[in-house]
């Protein structure tokens, strides 16, 4: 459907990386923030309920889809400097969304394989996962203790970059230090298990940042603090982005959103930072249908075009058998024939 709402500057989707057969166009075309799940649906080759009429993206091979896609949310900023990327545009109507349903469909399309399905986002928990792969990653920091240990750590990212005016000490400063530590933790974890790249199911990673909105409040958007904070921010994210598109061999979609504040809160429940989703369908007692899937389409398309290709078939073999001449058409009449004549 036709993206809808007023336009807000300072906010914006960034396609960091691509692969060659995702065909995002360079224009100003803005899209509402409510079909960015929808987005990530198509690029990942899923089906979306309402057709997505945004020409940003281009339909590509049917059977070619990305092995992973990025998601990266950063809140509290207007822009980043993001200069090697594939395309951008504006955002509008900047509502908060999830990409839950993609994960849905995730898990259900590939339940027999381990899907990676992570999910960063401001909670009590400050992150949490799901999918089969938990265990993969269950070393990723995660209280403000867990994340003072690691920064003290070997291969923290303190050693990456020049701190200048952020302190380890502040608290906002440790929020922010803590999800760039996040993302250089998860290539570095991927790096170390390779096989979770190469599998048969796509992976979805959905990071939501909230770093520099704490720093913005604490500090002010003129603060050194917020000033550095943007500056490494961008660049960790330029590094972050590439090289996920390289683990997953050049087959992976890398997007980042940025976003002052959402217009509208949205709240999330707890849940275990190893919390596994279970896919069920248990009956009902009212013997209801099952719900719609949104595969029935394709799915529909495929047995109807092979019942009509098989009668096909059928009829013009039959026509065939019925015109043959034995005498000409047929191995076996013309040998019984032969045979009628001797005797």
């Amino acid at each position: 459907c036709a993206v809808l709402g007023t336009l807000t500057l300072g906010v914006g989707l960034t396609v960091l990386q691509a692969p060659e057969f995702l065909s995002f166009q360079k224009g100003d075309w803005p899209l509402s923030a409510e079909k960015i799940p929808d987005l990530v649906a198509l690029t990942m080759g899923f089906s979306v309920e309402e057709d997505l009429s945004w020409p940003g993206l281009q339909a590509g091979p049917l059977f070619q889809r990305p092995r992973a896609n990025v998601l990266v949310v950063v809140r509290g900023v207007d822009s980043l400097d993001l200069p090697q990327s594939v395309a951008s545009y504006p955002l509008e109507n900047p509502v908060a969304f999830t990409l839950d349903s993609v994960a849905e469909m995730v898990h259900s399309t590939f339940a027999e394989y381990t899907p990676v399905v992570l999910q960063l986002a401001p909670s009590e928990e400050r992150l949490y996962m799901l999918g089969k792969a938990n265990a993969v990653f269950e070393d990723l920091p995660v209280t403000l203790q867990q994340i003072r240990a690691r920064l003290s750590q070997d291969g923290s990212v303190l050693t990456s970059f020049p701190l200048n005016s952020l302190s380890r000490n502040a608290e906002a400063d440790l929020l922010f230090l803590s999800e760039v530590q996040v993302l250089h933790d998860i290539t570095a974890l991927l790096q170390r298990h390779r096989h979770l790249a190469k599998d048969n199911s796509p992976d979805l990673y959905s990071l939501e940042l909230s770093g520099l909105e704490e720093l913005s409040r604490v500090y002010g958007k003129d603060s050194p603090q917020y000033r550095d904070a943007t500056s490494i921010l961008a660049s960790v994210l330029q590094k972050f982005g590439e090289d996920m598109y390289r683990l997953y061999g050049n087959s992976a979609a890398v997007e980042v959103v940025t976003v002052k504040t959402f217009e509208a809160p949205l709240t999330r429940k707890s849940r275990s930072i190893l919390e596994s989703k279970q896919i069920s369908n248990p009956g009902s007692p009212y013997n209801l249908a099952y719900k719609y899937n949104f595969e029935y389409a394709v799915i529909f398309n495929i047995v109807l075009w092979m019942m009509i290709v098989l009668v096909l078939a059928v009829i013009v073999i039959a026509y065939n058998l019925w015109n043959m001449d034995p005498g000409y058409d047929s191995i076996i009449y013309r040998m019984t024939n032969q045979k009628i004549r001797m005797d």
